[in-house]
Formats: structure tokens, sequence, C-alpha cells
């Protein structure tokens, strides 16, 4: 009696449980139900005899998937899986997957049972053990039980050698050492008739040759078995066969093992032209007799491009590879386009010309209102501008970039600079095109776009009249433009006096303006509340310089300098006061201090497209900062090169660069104004573009010569450098993940130089090419450091080509060389920044 009354009753079955959880109306509510199922749960585990123990479970096992702690069925499932019941065993063992990780003690328990389970006669039950095997194995137990899964490798079921192998594939993903306890099974996998098994098999050695080299030269030359030609066998097969419906999906034959085998194909026919020799003919008959009306076709198709664009094929089918990405371009599918656009952004570099057949396409693709197809075709369409197609492609891009969204309009103006730049035919189209991108774009124009129009201006002398007229009426439209109003002052100051009708050039209209139209447009951007800090400091500096162009309006020009003699900004209060001092007590000196600046030296040449911007406004302004002594691979991301700081912990941990000594004067008026300023702080190697601000009068004033050489980068060009037998130094890999490897070699000047020269080059063994790659590096203040522009910013595939730097180092006190690095770059169009430490340079540097 007493044990009747102490019995419990019957547990709620499961969909009781599911459906008293969702009628709850709020959250407190579902927790309330659950808390209670789980105090039920608990008391039912404590029964010595529980009928109920798997009802249990599977309730538990879905609290646990609705995200509440369920831990305490662990043990639970180790009993379940104990028992004879193949019910119980299933709801256990999907616990165990559920529950159970390495980290626990109680995964160590299921080991046992895994062993018991895999001998099981029942198929099923050594199915479950399988599965749970793969799911949840450790080294240990992957140590343990590989053993018994290559036994069942050989098995004659066909429904557990499937089983077997994806267990296999996870055992050699976590121990790859035990990859050669299963390449013996392989050879007969391949020979099954069952799909299921032949997907698997194709998906294990898939995995075997990601993880190891030498598994797939095992597979390409195994005398054995001939795994190319077996993988061309059965796919000629799948595509010559008739309809299957066993196997028939919307028309083709078993797509998921056909792109199983393309993918697998491609893994072999890299880099080995003999492999690649054997699959050419049966890639063309799947490419030619694939139905494309459905997305499973367009899948396999897209498995067929990367396959040829992967492998040693021959040029006829790369065309045919890159017609298929063009017929994808046609699709009225959005995501078969973009996928097109992504896949030809990646094969560009591997055939240019063929690519090029579908600029037409491409271009139109710019017009679709898919935001994430316009980003690819626009990346797209710079990557296949050359000196050919320049002038069609930038009235194209012109025309994006006047409609496009404006989280486009940095990256397409910044890229169209720089192939502007690149591939001009002249300087004319040249200043032309820059001027059309400031004016079209802009408040989102980049501060490289400025210091390169400035730049170019200054290069062509016959030209200057033209630019600066047309940049004038640009300005005097429309001032609300920073970027227009910051490149129009500079010019305008430089090149005021060819402002005027008798100036005009070629055939532009004569300019109707006078001296007093010209200073109420620079007051119109001095006093405008919607006028950046940057502007107004270009437009008092061009004030100021119109002093000496300009005859009948000096009152007025006073009058503005001296504008914001009271303002709250000590920049442009420091301006004032200073640039209204050369008017009173130092106006002998004046029209010396405003001549025009010498030509700008090119800071860019050939350098590769960009996605983001350069210089900062404040380092166009102020004559450029002496950076630490880190330096980028671009020269327009300074503001990157900032960054690289935090690599060594702040600034108390690098050296700023050398900075040059100010030429000397034989004047001592200019002595007199700057008072006791200390002229060893002014910057250093600065590029003429930034010696239109700066701190005033001291290095801002742009009549003053050029800065002097920097004597630490004299000191690194002039030695000759150590080569030759006799004195070679060995190389060194400071740098390898994921396909990057940065390998740095030595070159070493002689006694009593302390410079070093390293040259490093970036590779890639990846199957994708990294794009604007950045190479960053740093050393320790006891240092300095030089790094010359790189050969370029795309890092091609499959160790088939790389890209340089030198980088020289001076090293006066001998110590021992310690580099961090920082890389960035973009795959599959994912940033992607890596950081690395180069500590194991050679002692030979040093000593």
């Amino acid at each position: 009696m007493a044990n009747e009354i102490n019995k419990m009753p019957a547990p709620k079955r499961l969909r009781d449980l599911i459906r008293e959880i969702r009628s709850a109306r709020t959250a407190a509510e579902e927790r309330s139900v659950v808390n209670k199922e789980c105090a039920q749960i608990r008391d039912c585990f404590k029964e010595e005899d529980n009928t109920y123990r798997c009802r249990n479970v599977a309730k538990l096992l879905y609290i646990h998937m609705l995200g509440y702690p369920a831990h305490f069925g662990q043990l639970e499932c180790l009993k379940l899986i104990a028992s004879p019941k193949f019910t119980d065993k299933r709801i256990g063992y999907l616990g165990a997957m559920l529950l159970l990780d390495e980290r626990t003690d109680v995964h160590l328990l299921v080991t046992n049972c895994l062993k018991n389970d895999l001998g099981h006669q029942t198929q099923y039950i050594a199915s479950l053990a399988l599965c749970t095997l793969g799911n949840i194995c450790s080294v240990e137990m992957s140590r343990d039980l590989a053993g018994e899964v290559e036994k069942m490798l050989k098995s004659s079921n066909a429904y557990l050698k499937k089983k077997s192998a994806l267990c296999a594939l996870c055992i050699v993903r976590k121990v790859p050492d035990l990859m050669e306890m299963f390449l013996p099974a392989t050879r007969t996998l391949l020979n099954e008739k069952n799909h299921g098994v032949l997907l698997a098999a194709v998906c294990l050695i898939t995995e075997m040759c990601k993880l190891s080299i030498d598994a797939v030269n095992h597979f390409r030359k195994d005398e054995f078995m001939e795994v190319v030609p077996q993988l061309v066998r059965i796919l000629k097969n799948l595509i010559m066969a008739g309809y299957s419906p066993e196997h028939d999906v919307s028309g083709v034959s078993d797509p998921f093992l056909q792109v199983r085998i393309l993918n697998l194909l491609r893994l072999l026919g890299k880099g080995d032209a003999e492999a690649s020799e054997a699959m050419n003919d049966i890639l063309a008959q799947v490419a030619t007799n694939t139905e494309t009306s459905k997305n499973v076709g367009h899948a396999i198709l897209y498995e067929i491009v990367l396959t040829i664009m992967g492998i040693e094929s021959e040029s006829g089918l790369r065309v045919l590879a890159v017609n298929i990405l063009g017929r994808f371009l046609l699709n009225s599918d959005k995501n078969i386009r973009y996928v097109a656009l992504n896949t030809l952004l990646r094969v560009v570099h591997a055939d240019y010309n063929a690519v090029q057949r579908h600029r037409s396409t491409i271009v139109d693709c710019l017009k679709d209102p898919d935001v994430s197809i316009k980003k690819r075709a626009m990346e797209l369409c710079f990557a296949l501008i050359n000196q050919n197609n320049i002038r069609g492609m930038a009235k194209e891009l012109l025309s994006f970039l006047e409609k496009c969204e404006p989280e486009f309009k940095a990256d397409c103006c910044s890229n169209l600079v720089t192939a502007s730049e690149k591939y001009s035919p002249n300087r004319r189209w040249h200043i032309d095109t820059v001027m059309k991108v400031l004016t079209t774009a802009g408040n989102y124009v980049r501060d490289d776009v400025v210091s390169t129009l400035v730049q170019l201006v200054s290069q062509a002398d016959s030209l200057q009249a033209y630019a600066v007229q047309n940049l004038y009426r640009a300005m005097r439209d429309d001032i609300s433009q920073q970027p227009l109003v910051q490149v129009a002052t500079w010019c305008i100051g430089e090149y005021g006096d060819q402002l005027f009708a008798g100036t005009s050039i070629e055939d532009s209209e004569p300019l109707d303006a006078s001296e007093e139209d010209v200073l109420n447009v620079l007051e119109r951007a001095l006093v405008n509340n919607n006028s950046t800090l940057t502007s107004k400091e270009y437009v008092i500096t061009a004030i100021l310089k119109l002093s000496t162009r300009f005859s009948s309006t000096q009152p007025k020009i006073q009058k503005l300098i001296a504008f914001y003699n009271r303002s709250t900004s000590v920049e442009l209060q420091q301006r004032s006061v200073e640039y209204s001092t050369l008017f009173s007590t130092q106006d002998q000196m004046r029209s010396g201090l405003l001549e025009k600046m010498p030509v700008m030296e090119k800071t860019r040449v050939d350098e590769p497209m960009l996605a983001n911007g350069g210089e900062k406004e404040d380092d166009l302004l102020n004559g450029g900062a002496a950076s630490p002594a880190t330096q980028t691979q671009q020269p327009t991301e300074v503001c990157e090169s900032q960054n690289i700081l935090d690599i060594l912990g702040g600034p108390s941990t690098a050296t700023p660069a050398q900075p040059a000594q100010p030429p000397k004067s034989t004047g001592g008026e200019l002595l007199d104004l700057l008072g006791d300023i200390d002229m060893s702080g002014s910057s250093a190697g600065a590029p003429p573009p930034m010696m239109m601000g700066g701190p005033p009068l001291m290095d801002g004033l742009m009549g003053m010569p050029a800065a002097a050489p920097n004597p630490l980068l004299d000191m690194m060009g002039s030695q000759p450098l150590v080569n030759g037998n006799e004195n070679s130094i060995p190389d060194i890999v400071g740098f390898e993940k994921d396909g990057l490897s940065l390998n740095f070699s030595f070159e070493k000047a002689p006694p009593p130089s302390t410079v070093t020269t390293m040259t490093v080059t970036a590779t890639n063994s990846s199957p994708n090419p990294l794009l604007e790659f950045v190479f960053q590096a740093a050393v320790p203040k006891s240092f300095q450091l030089q790094m010359l522009s790189p050969s370029g910013n795309i890092v091609p595939p499959s160790n088939s080509g790389s890209v340089t730097q030198i980088v020289k180092v001076n090293n006066p006190q001998k110590q021992p060389i310690r580099m961090r690095l920082r890389m960035a770059y973009t795959v599959n169009g994912v940033p992607v920044t890596e950081q690395g430490e180069v500590s194991n340079f050679p002692p030979v540097l040093w000593q």
C-alpha cells in the first residue's frame, strides 16, 4: 500500500509539453513551465526503476534546444545508451550528441559503449554509434576507436560503409595524423555503385587532400588506384546515364555527387598538368551538356567554372568558363548575377582578355537596383580598365557616380582618380576627369583626390590657367562641396594671376571676372558656416598669396585676413594674426615668402587602385607630420600607418622618423619674425602639396623652398650593399598563415654603415587572390625604418606571382632586430587583418 502511495504518476508526454510551452503568452510564463517540468524530470531521474527515462530525456532535449540548461541529464543519456532497446539507444545517442562535448568528464565514459555498439549486428545501432562518434569525438577517443571505424569501411554493407566514411572524415579532421590509417580503405570505395557510398568517399578524399599535400600526391600517383581516371569515369556515367528517379533532381542526375567530384578534381588538378589534361574533356562535356533552366544546373556550372580556373586547363576551356559566367550575367535571378560578378572578379587575372569581352554586360550591371550587384560590378569595372578603354570606362563610371548610393561614392571616386592617373591618355583629359569627379561626388570625395589634383595642376604648366579658371567657375557656382573648395582655393592662391580673360586657353571661354569678384567668392567660403575648418585654412592662406598676385585689392585682402583675429579656433586665429604681421612689420619679406611653389614631385607612380582613401586633411595642410617608425605599403594610407603604433603598445615603443634639417637662410628677417620658435620640430620629408598650411609661417608659407633631403634616407640610399656568396645571408619566413607567406631576404651595407636592406616578398598559395594588400611594419625606438613603394597591391593566387617591397632598417646601436608586422587585405570580398612578430633575424645583421 505504501509503494502505491509513493509511486509517482506517469510524466506528461513530449507532445503535451510542446503544446503547453507554445501556449505560454509571456517569457516569464514559459520559464515557469520549463522550470516546473525540469523539477519533475529531476524527481523522475531519482527513481531506481524508471520506465519513463526515455520520455524524460526526450523532453529534456527539447528544453535544451529552447536554450535552457539541461546538463543534469548527461548521465541519464549514458544509461539509455547502455540499454539493449533500440528506442532507448536512439534517444541516448541523440542526447549524447547534444549535451556532451570533449570538455566534459562524462564524455570519456561513452567510449566503451561506442566500441561495443560499433560491432553490433544491427546496422542501425552501429550507425548510431558512428554518427555519435563523428559528432563528439575527441583526440583520445579518435585514436581509441579509429581502428574500429577502419574495419567498418571494409564492410559489405553499403549503409555502414557510407556512415563509416563520414565518421572517418570527422576523425581525420580532428586528428590528421590518423589519415594514413584510412588511405588503403579509400581505394575500394570509389568502385562502389551506391551513390551514397561514392559521395561519402569523395568527401573523405577531399578532406584528406585539403589537410595534406602528401595526400594529394598520393591520390595523383598511386599505382594501385588512379583517382583522376576513376572520378572522370564516374562523372561521365552521371551525365550520360538515362533518367534515374532515385537520383534525379530537376532533370540532373545526382548533382550533389557531381559537385563533390568537381571539387575534388580541382584539388587534384591544381598545379599538375598531367592530371589537368586527363580531366579537360569531361569538364567540357559537363559544361555543354548540363541543363541550365534550373538552379541545380547553375550550381554545377558554377563548380565547373571554378574547377577550370583552378587547374592547368587549356585556354579554350578558360574562355568557355568565362562565357558561362557571361551567360549568368544575363540571368533574371539576382543571386546568379551576383555569383557571376563575384567569380569574374576572382578570375579576371587568370584570363583578362576573355573577361573583357563581357565588359558591356558588366557595365550594364551598374544600373541594377540591387546594391550588392552594383558594388561587385563597380569593383569589376575598375579591374577591367586599361590603356585602351579608359575613356569609355571613365565615362560610364562618372555616370554611375552621379546616380549611385552615397556608400559607393567614396570608393568610386578614389578608384576612378587612381585609374585615370595610371592610364590617362593626356594631361588635359586627366585634369578634366578629376575635376568632374570633384564636382560630381561632392563631399564624399576622399582627401587623396584633393592632393592628386593639386599635384596634377602643379605639374601641368601649360594647363594651369585652364584648370584654375574651371575650378573658379565650379567654386563660384557651389561652395558647399568642401573638397572642391580646397582644390580651387589652393589653385587660386598659386595661380590667381592666370584667372583673367587675357589668359584663357584653347577652347575654354574667357573668364568674365575681376579681382574683386574672386575675393568675393573666397569671402563667401571663408565666412560660410558650412565650411569646414580645413577649408577655411585653405582659403585664408590663398587670400594671403593673392596679395602678391593682385594689385588693386590690397585693403580688402588685409581685411579678410584679419577676419579671424579673435576666432575661437586657435589654428584660424594664429594664421590670421601671423599673416597680418606680414603686412605690418614684415612687409619687406612678404613677396619672397609668397612666391610660387616649385613643381611638385610625383608621389604615386603606377600605384595600384585602392579601395579606400589616403592622406588626412591635416597632413595636406600642415606640411605632413614626422610619422613614427612605421610606413605602409601604399603611400595614401597615412591614417592606417598611425594605427601600427597599437601593435607595439603605444608611442613609447616606436621612434619617430628622423626630421630633416631646415634649409639655411642668410636673411635675419625670417628669424626675427619667428622669434624663439624651435625650427628643429618642423616636419620632414613632406610632399609639396602639404606645404599649403602647417604651423603658420613656419612650414606653411607656400613660397618657401622645399624641405631639405632627409639625411637618414641619403645615408640609406648611398652605401653599396654587401652581396655575393662570401657574405650571403640566409632568408627567413617572417609570416605564414592561410596561404599568405612573407619571405625576408637581406643585404647588409659594409661597415661603418649600420643599414640593412630587407626585401619582403609576399606570396599567396591559396586559390583566391588577395586584393587591396597592405603591408605595415614597426620597430622599437632604437631603430630607424624606411619603406619604399611596393610593387603592387594584389597578391596573385596559387603562388603565380608575388608583391615585393624594400625595407631599410638602420640599427646604430647594433641591437637584435625585432619587427612587428600587420597585413590587411580582402579575399572573396571579406576584409582580413593579420598581425605577427619577427624576432628570428640572422645575428649577422647586427654583429
